[in-house]
């Protein structure tokens, strides 16, 4: 049986697919976390999971007290 991915890491792959498909692209900012776990049904710790694991990376750039904005190379990680 395959083992399921952590919530956090399906997120991650939701919102890289979005990245990739124009959804959000290089540049524009993504909804706040409490947004983002509305919409995914969890807790707002999950989402920033997802999130910060996509900041070490690279992908998205936090910026304190603006937001959450998707990377101008974050292209180059899918």
């Amino acid at each position: 049986m395959p083992y399921a991915q952590p919530l956090w890491r399906q997120i991650r792959d939701d919102l890289r697919a979005k990245i990739k498909a124009g959804i959000y692209p290089p540049g524009s900012k993504l909804p706040s976390a409490r947004l983002l776990a509305e919409e995914y049904d969890t807790s707002h710790m999950t989402v920033r999971r997802a999130l910060d694991s996509m900041i070490e990376l690279g992908e998205l750039v936090g910026r304190m007290g603006i937001g959450v904005f998707v990377s101008d190379g974050s292209a180059q990680h899918s």
